[in-house]
């Protein structure tokens, strides 16, 4: 069965161009709206974030987005109920769910590769759970065609780069700088260089994040590579303005990336 990442990934490249990435976080306002309006202004794929009380990877907008979700109750359950709720209206969007090891783990990695995969989801970015430790959730994971996504650094070298690429699958994940999410991007130059390696190791598509804010800076990434991330603004704006302010942002956002061209690769 093809999945929807071979199939999203595919259509970009006849498009040549890169596909827009939306992150949002459950329970931050109206998720499920927001969801719904995400395909239609313009996201490929779609990251839901699971909250958690020690989100150390994050920078503020979304450390503070997950805070607000778990004081009005969201949970990985409810997380996943909105992952079916999304399912059920969009057939093709790849749903990506982003978090950390601690509340999947509390939820039972089989319990929970079930559940996510009858959700609809495709596959798992967790945060902190690098491969030498993610077996039981990849392991899980499998058993009902679910990708695990991995993380790709400036600082992952090449023997490094084997070891993301073993097991993982849908795309690699390129944190474009050392810090937490939000807090800057590298020059596009030497991102698209390092997209390029990293593709070349992997096989797998490389989407680029952890600071991507603007439409310039999206547009500019999106040249060098698979797909561009952008969620500590989406978050911010969904925060700040309510859910339309989060769709034309999106609709910016992903309208930059689209008229981007691509360099040759």
């Amino acid at each position: 069965m093809t999945s929807r990442f071979t199939t999203t990934f595919a259509r970009l490249r006849v498009e040549n161009r890169a596909g827009f990435v939306a992150y949002v976080m459950a329970g931050d306002g109206d998720t499920e709206a927001l969801l719904d309006a995400l395909p239609g202004a313009g996201a490929d794929v779609i990251e839901l974030g699971l909250p958690f009380t020690d989100p150390m990877a994050d920078g503020a907008a979304i450390q503070e987005a997950g805070q607000r979700a778990l004081k009005v109750g969201m949970t990985t359950k409810k997380a996943l109920e909105l992952a079916r709720a999304f399912r059920a209206r969009h057939a093709d969007t790849p749903l990506v769910l982003m978090g950390y090891a601690n509340p999947i783990h509390h939820y039972g990695w089989a319990d929970f590769a079930k559940d996510a995969a009858e959700a609809g989801v495709d596959g798992i970015i967790c945060v902190d759970l690098p491969p030498e430790e993610d077996a039981p959730l990849r392991d899980a994971l499998a058993q009902h065609g679910l990708s695990v996504i991995r993380l790709a650094t400036p600082t992952t070298d090449d023997e490094r780069l084997k070891t993301v690429a073993e097991g993982s699958g849908g795309f690699v994940y390129y944190v474009s700088t050392t810090g937490v999410t939000g807090a800057g991007i590298g020059a596009a130059t030497d991102v698209s260089a390092a997209v390029a390696r990293v593709r070349a190791a992997t096989g797998l598509p490389v989407v680029v994040g952890f600071g991507v804010r603007t439409e310039e800076a999206a547009a500019e990434i999106a040249k060098g590579s698979d797909a561009v991330v952008v969620g500590s603004a989406i978050v911010s704006a969904n925060h700040d303005g309510g859910t339309q302010a989060a769709i034309d942002l999106v609709k910016r956002l992903s309208a930059a990336v689209r008229g981007a061209m691509r360099d040759a690769s």
